[in-house]
């Protein structure tokens, strides 16, 4: 009987020593200029024979990688996908008859000129490119911005608690637990093969048009019809402080 009367004692002496504490989230978004484009392209031919549907593809391949060439891409830079052929079947059941094959490539780019952007995208698609799959405007100090955005936050929800405990009398204490979280940093359009920027056997589109964000700095424009603006690079914490 004594052993039972103790557990309720037990239990009120370790909730009595529980701190107080403040739950205060913070965050914080760092703006920064894209200094490098990560592009996938994809060529894509059609023809009722297999051969010929190869030779064309392989012919808009070999424009589209020399074009890179002279714009003076690295290698290093360009990688090519695996090759895709795929019949396609007639709309009557039981869908046997094959009526053209589809050939397909993808071919990514890692461009770190920026000013480059608008000028190899046109080419590209002037030179056998028939779809634009993934353009992506990102920092190559990723990092570096992230660890800036996540000590505003901190700072951010520091602050938040300090006006709370003035407000109620109290002060801050240490920090209990802390948790955060960061994302941003890119920015990306995806169309991948469902999106076509012309089309196999059509006049391919004379322009690319990609606008990330608007920009007051005209020194940051790529081009005259791209506009670069400024990722955000964003953090997010969630403290836990004591109170005194």
């Amino acid at each position: 009987m004594k052993f039972i009367m103790l557990i309720p004692l037990v239990s009120a002496l370790v909730a009595s020593s529980a701190p107080a504490q403040i739950n205060i989230s913070g965050s914080a978004d760092v703006k920064v200029t894209p200094d490098r484009v990560d592009i996938r392209v994809g060529v894509e031919t059609r023809n009722e024979n297999f051969d010929q549907a190869r030779t064309q593809h392989d012919e808009r391949m070999r424009n589209a990688l020399q074009f890179l060439k002279t714009m003076h891409v690295p290698n290093k830079d360009v990688q090519t996908d695996f090759i895709s052929v795929a019949p396609e079947y007639d709309n009557n059941w039981p869908h046997t008859k094959t009526v053209a094959y589809v050939v397909r490539k993808s071919i990514e780019i890692n461009l770190t000129n920026i000013a480059d952007f608008e000028p190899i995208m046109t080419g590209l698609l002037t030179n056998g490119v028939t779809h634009v799959q993934n353009v992506q405007f990102c920092t190559s100090n990723l990092r570096k911005y992230r660890d800036e955005a996540r000590t505003k936050a901190i700072q951010a929800a520091q602050e938040k608690a300090d006006a709370l405990c003035a407000t109620l009398g109290v002060k801050r204490g240490k920090p209990l637990t802390i948790n955060a979280n960061e994302y941003g940093g890119f920015w990306n359009y995806g169309g991948y093969w469902g999106n076509s920027w012309g089309g196999a056997g059509s006049s391919y589109g004379a322009n690319a048009q990609v606008v990330v964000q608007n920009s007051d700095n005209p020194s940051d424009s790529a081009g005259d019809t791209v506009s670069l603006g400024q990722i955000s690079v964003s953090a997010t914490v969630n403290v836990s402080f004591a109170l005194e």
